[in-house]
């Protein structure tokens, strides 16, 4: 299932209607695409799309010190606050003109399960777009003690040594001089080897259709932090809808931004280390090894 791992898991039951209970009232659980437009003014109307909004290799939108490079972009997760409501997946669908196909996703939430005995159950229904049922989706999960669940939101990690630059063969996906992995629609030629090559599912192949009226079928798309609002001084779509204020995003040569605060006061972890990808996506409260 591109843009998820397809694993599926057990329920902790956080629904809409679990929300209402946690004060958020109608929001979440009412907004539909026309109110989060309307909640959120511009959701769409001039999204990235191929790459007339993307800026190629050298020719980069200026940072605040006169250079992208005055830019040292990052991203925060807390998983301790996010509750699952799935807004940020249908305001990144949204923004950036993905498919509404669950297996089609820039963003996605997981719910993370483990039970008394320590195994580890995940689901995403559709991605995680309509929050999660009560009861477990994952084969094999239903019956068992839940020892803790929480939910995990995911999206492309913009490493600093990305496996999607290294394998494509035409140079379409690099690494902006700011940190950022995007790919040039006008020269990827849908091979998928960085599909392959990325580790954490954060890539898949935009299909043909009238889904995508703007983008480029068959080329390689993922999560580009919306690169055409944070150039621009905006928040990424996702950061900005989120009830809980569960994802962050800002820029760590400022010692007062979100992120910066976040990264030098408390433990963060990010997915995989081990791989020596050096994500830039770090994660607060993870309560067991997420791959």
């Amino acid at each position: 299932m591109s843009g998820q791992d397809g694993r599926h898991a057990g329920a902790m039951p956080v629904t809409r209607r679990r929300l209402l209970r946690l004060g958020l009232a109608i929001l979440p659980g009412l907004l539909g695409a026309k109110l989060l437009s309307r909640w959120m003014p511009g959701l769409g109307e001039d999204a990235a799309l191929g790459t007339s909004d993307l800026p190629p290799a050298g020719a980069l939108p200026p940072g605040p010190q006169g250079g992208p490079a005055g830019h040292d972009w990052a991203f925060v997760c807390d998983t301790t606050r996010c509750v699952g409501c799935g807004l940020c997946v249908e305001a990144c669908k949204l923004e950036n003109h993905v498919p509404l196909d669950p297996e089609y996703n820039r963003t996605w939430v997981e719910r993370h399960v483990v039970t008394d005995d320590g195994s580890v159950f995940i689901d995403s229904p559709e991605g995680g777009i309509h929050g999660f049922p009560a009861r477990s989706t994952a084969p094999g999960a239903t019956g068992r003690a839940v020892r803790q669940s929480f939910f995990v939101p995911r999206l492309c990690m913009h490493c600093e040594n990305p496996p999607c630059v290294v394998v494509c063969p035409v140079s379409a996906t690099y690494r902006t001089e700011d940190g950022v992995v995007l790919v040039d629609a006008d020269r990827c030629i849908g091979c998928g080897y960085c599909l392959v090559a990325c580790p954490y599912g954060g890539r898949y192949l935009v299909p043909s259709g009238g889904q995508t009226p703007a983008g480029t079928p068959g080329v390689a798309d993922k999560c580009t932090w919306c690169y055409h609002r944070i150039s621009r001084g905006q928040s990424p779509a996702c950061v900005e809808v989120c009830p809980m204020g569960a994802r962050a995003f800002g820029d760590l040569n400022d010692p007062e931004s979100r992120v910066s605060i976040a990264l030098q006061e408390q433990r963060t972890q990010v997915l995989r280390p081990a791989l020596g990808t050096k994500p830039r996506v770090y994660y607060l409260g993870l309560e067991a090894e997420v791959e």
